[in-house]
């Protein structure tokens, strides 16, 4: 992909070259020079900023600042419904050409990929003269740190293959999107051109992704006809500079205008807030692939953080012979044990495959009753227990001591193969990391870090839950 475009904002008298992407060093400059002031614009348009609430200059850009104590429950910003940037389609709308046009190209994304479609509204008001949004916009990121503008040797550098291939994904989606916007767009009268006739191609577009990924909350939108509220992201100017944090200070609310029974958004103080404070929200409780892929960061020792498998006969024979179990018996389950797999999800035309280490459970519920169920030769002890007690790891050994130490070493045995799979060590990567690498080739060594790291955890922790049940009886295979 490539890594700059030329893309001409209105607002400028002249074209400047926009960096999309990371080459080596991250940048936090921001689209123009010296933006309007963010939350003079805000209070301006008839918002409210608390007044110690300032934007601050931080290591990894700007984010916001508390000059005084805030009290707990104080409103530290509030946008009136006009400010917040979103596409919602209207009938209506789809009468106006440009509109229209944007509409049709937003028909051409997959909904997992939902940040394209605002980011298509968000480059139709950075293409228009005047937008109202132009002070926001202006204030936004020149680059990302997202993987999709990694250079290719720091794609491979994550190591790690699901996330590979959801960053292959998204940008094979930019450059086919980049096709369909050209095909969609090239005859259209200048009037109807959703971007004034200006040219976008993948790298603009992964820009507008990346923007809103990294930056909008899904809020309620427009009522249903039953009164119900569809959730549509919005980008919310000012608040998306708030950081990230799994033990927030602050807090997202949305109210009625008593005046004219119009939305506003809030930020209020979930506790009280000290001086010098960064203002913290908590952008959910995910995982560092969803942070890296749609926020550019990592979060060490994340707590929801957790790495996929696939729950596979080969593989779990592998893990069962390195566990010391004597025969391959999870290639060939008995026809009870089927069942209770397809009851699982895990066997089947639709099944599920893809489990899971780490994060809250530490262990796949589904991999760990399949396993408990496959080690077992008693099918009146198994239907005893609902899926529930065999689905938990707090559950300790529902079908004996022997049964449970096997599944348990059979998971460590799964971790030493994921380990296995990543090309380096974890102590190489941390040598790495103190050496002089880019600012985007670090990001890639500190992701790969956490995932050894989780999965290191992961065998110890279970393995002082083998050594404690096995105290308690002895076991053999």
């Amino acid at each position: 992909m490539s890594t700059k475009i030329m893309f001409m904002a209105s607002s400028l008298s002249q074209v400047r070259p926009l960096t999309c992407a990371a080459a080596g060093g991250l940048s936090s400059g921001r689209l123009v020079p010296q933006p309007p002031d963010l939350i003079k614009w805000v209070k301006r348009e008839g918002g409210f900023v608390h007044q110690a609430v300032k934007v601050a200059q931080q290591l990894d850009g700007l984010g916001l600042i508390a000059t005084a104590e805030i009290p707990k429950g104080s409103d530290l910003i509030v946008l009136p419904e006009h400010i917040p940037l979103r596409f919602e389609a209207s009938e209506a709308d789809s009468e106006k050409g440009s509109y229209s046009s944007l509409i049709k190209l937003a028909q051409h994304i997959p909904e997992e990929l939902w940040a394209m479609k605002l980011g298509l509204k968000l480059l139709q008001e950075r293409a228009k003269k005047g937008s109202f949004w132009w002070p926001y916009i202006s204030n936004l990121p020149e680059t990302y740190s997202v993987p999709i503008f990694f250079q290719g040797e720091d794609i491979k550098n994550l190591q790690y293959a699901p996330l590979l291939s959801q960053v292959n994904k998204r940008c094979r989606f930019l450059l086919d999107f980049d096709k369909a916007v050209k095909n969609e767009i090239e005859n259209l009268r200048s009037e109807d051109h959703p971007f004034g006739g200006q040219d976008v191609d993948a790298s603009a577009l992964g820009w507008a992704m990346s923007a809103v990924s990294s930056r909008a909350f899904r809020l309620h939108g427009n009522k249903r006809p039953d009164g119900s509220h569809i959730n549509v992201p919005m980008m919310l100017p000012l608040i998306d500079m708030c950081n990230h944090s799994f033990n927030p200070n602050a807090e997202i609310v949305q109210e009625q205008d008593t005046a004219n029974g119009r939305m506003l958004v809030k930020v209020t103080a979930g506790i009280q807030i000290k001086r010098d404070d960064l203002l913290l929200l908590n952008y959910g409780n995910l995982n560092n692939d969803l942070f890296l892929l749609d926020y550019g960061f990592v979060i060490p020792s994340n707590p929801y953080d957790c790495v996929e498998l696939k729950f596979d006969s080969a593989l779990l024979d592998a893990a069962g012979m390195a566990a010391g179990i004597s025969s391959p018996i999870f290639s060939s389950p008995l026809p009870w044990q089927q069942q209770i797999l397809s009851q699982l999800n895990l066997r089947g035309e639709d099944a599920q495959l893809k489990i899971s280490l780490g994060g809250s459970e530490l262990v796949d519920g589904r991999l760990l009753a399949a396993l408990r169920v496959i080690l077992s030769n008693d099918k009146e002890a198994v239907q005893k227990h609902d899926l529930t007690t065999l689905k938990s790891l707090s559950a300790e050994a529902p079908l004996g001591i022997s049964n449970e130490v096997a599944a348990l070493r059979t998971i460590i045995a799964l971790c030493v193969i994921a380990l296995g799979h990543f090309p380096t060590k974890l102590m190489e990567d941390e040598s790495l990391l103190k050496q002089s690498v880019s600012a985007s080739t670090a990001l890639a060594i500190q992701f790969r870090i956490q995932k050894k790291a989780l999965i290191i955890d992961a065998m110890r922790n279970l393995t002082r839950r083998v050594k404690s049940i096995s105290s308690k009886e002895s076991v053999t295979f």
